[in-house]
């Protein structure tokens, strides 16, 4: 269905030129012809009205029975334009010609409104009519109180460049109309072709498709469009694939520890067991429910962070007394899977941050160190004075984190190659997001055989000055 939208809104796009250029063609024309037009018109007036004083001084000093035929009919000629002499026997009467260059009695003037004017104010009078199917230019001088000369001129040749110029506008109007008209529809086309394939490629991305990248060569804000499509693809291609590797792990994660305490039930109830086989089995049961635990406790702080559900607190904290409390709940761990464990936290060492989330962060840093390392690799905690901050750490003398993994590992699903990896790729992205929700950071710098995960927050001290000065709250939220 919204394919078939495209051509219309090519169509749209076309028309939409096509207004706009015939609303600028309207434009030129309403701005040019009629001031053509008045320009021309009002030339002709000028040159009569110029003309108009000698001609009305010569019928002055001349005689109306013997000379005014002829100085009408010598005006005409040097004017080229029609001269008559009317008088007007009496008020509100027709007016009567005395001499007219055409040989006519003249009754088409009879009731010439430029002569009336002129008698009635004893004035130059001007104007443009339309006598006899033609348009006319006339000035009127009066002789005295009753005899006019009035000089009209034919507008026809200036009346003619005029249509000529209209005519020769509408034609090139019409003509850039339609070339308007294909050039948008054209140009709409394409773009909306532009568009269809960004719309294909993202209905190949909602059904799933990520392999095809998504081009686009020219370069405006549609290309960035498609580099930004692009960039999406590959985003969702990685979660995809981070997606499908998370269900293999947390399937096989569920599966191991399920199939194991089916295992130990079976035994349980069809073997005759002796007291310290089913002490056995009930030990081995219990870490595999302790693991299931884990990862249950694992994706459900994960919901609840994104839900905005999870509290942390910011109140006083000693990180040096938790790296030693870290240091021995791991302490048989450590020996049993044969990595020295060591603990430098000599005094106090206090931060802002939640008590609890910062033992979970620690706990999952010292247990990734022993996770992905191989026996004998030394594990140190560390909880010191750095860059004015209070730092919690994680070193281990292992074979490292790939350089290539370092931007990736903190993120959700994510698990290196590489050592020993195990478990749900979960603990990092955790652990990053509780110590942003501190105002702090976890930072990773990695090399073989030294890896250093260090947790960073606040101190107590730099927190209570910002305090003082109205910037910052210490405390718990209400």
């Amino acid at each position: 269905m919204s394919r078939l939208l495209h051509p219309n809104l090519a169509l749209k796009f076309g028309l939409a030129l096509f207004v706009i250029v015939a609303g600028a063609l309207g434009i030129v024309y309403l701005a040019v012809v009629p001031r053509l037009e008045s320009r021309l018109v009002n030339a002709k007036v000028e040159g009569l009205e110029r003309a108009s004083s000698s001609v009305a001084d010569q019928f002055r000093g001349a005689d109306p029975l013997r000379d005014y035929q002829t100085l009408a009919t010598n005006f005409s000629s040097s004017l080229n334009a029609r001269v008559v002499v009317l008088e007007r026997l009496r008020p509100n009467s027709r007016l009567i010609s005395v001499a007219d260059s055409n040989g006519l009695s003249s009754p088409d003037v009879g009731t010439d409104p430029i002569a009336r004017r002129a008698l009635e104010s004893g004035g130059t009078a001007t104007g443009r009519i339309e006598r006899g199917g033609s348009d006319r230019a006339e000035v009127a001088v009066p002789l005295d109180s009753t005899t006019v000369v009035l000089l009209s001129a034919s507008l026809r040749d200036a009346l003619a460049n005029v249509s000529l110029v209209r005519r020769t506008l509408l034609l090139a109007g019409i003509a850039a109309l339609g070339v308007s008209l294909f050039v948008g529809a054209l140009a709409a086309w394409s773009f909306t072709r532009r568009i269809r394939r960004l719309e294909e490629a993202a209905e190949r991305i909602a059904a799933g498709d990520f392999e095809q990248p998504i081009v686009d060569p020219v370069d405006d804000e549609v290309g960035e469009l498609a580099q930004v499509f692009d960039s999406m693809r590959l985003r969702l291609a990685q979660l995809d694939h981070a997606r499908r590797e998370f269900i293999a792990n947390a399937s096989h994660e569920l599966r191991t520890p399920l199939f194991s305490l089916g295992g130990f039930l079976e035994l349980m109830a069809h073997e005759d067991l002796d007291d310290r086989e089913r002490r056995d089995f009930v030990e081995e049961m219990a870490a595999q429910v302790e693991r299931l635990t884990k990862l249950a406790t694992d994706l459900l702080d994960l919901s609840r962070l994104d839900a905005g559900q999870l509290t942390v607190n910011r109140t006083e904290v000693d990180l040096a007394a938790i790296a030693r409390t870290v240091g021995e709940e791991f302490r048989a761990i450590a020996e049993g899977s044969g990595h020295p464990l060591q603990v430098r936290a000599d005094g106090p060492l206090l931060a802002v941050g939640d008590e609890q989330r910062i033992l979970q962060i620690a706990r999952i840093l010292v247990e990734n160190a022993l996770r992905h390392t191989p026996a004998g690799t030394i594990v140190v905690v560390t909880a010191e004075l750095e860059d004015a901050k209070a730092a919690l750490s994680v070193r281990d003398s292992g074979p490292g984190v790939p350089a290539r993994d370092h931007e990736h590992l903190f993120e959700r699903f994510y698990r290196a190659d590489g050592g020993k990896a195990s478990g749900s790729g979960l603990g990092l992205a955790i652990a990053r997001e509780l110590a942003v929700r501190m105002e702090g950071a976890i930072e990773l710098r990695s090399e073989p055989g030294n890896t250093l995960f260090t947790l960073i927050l606040p101190l107590l001290a730099v927190a209570e000055g910002a305090d003082s000065t109205g910037k910052q709250a210490v405390g718990t939220p209400g």
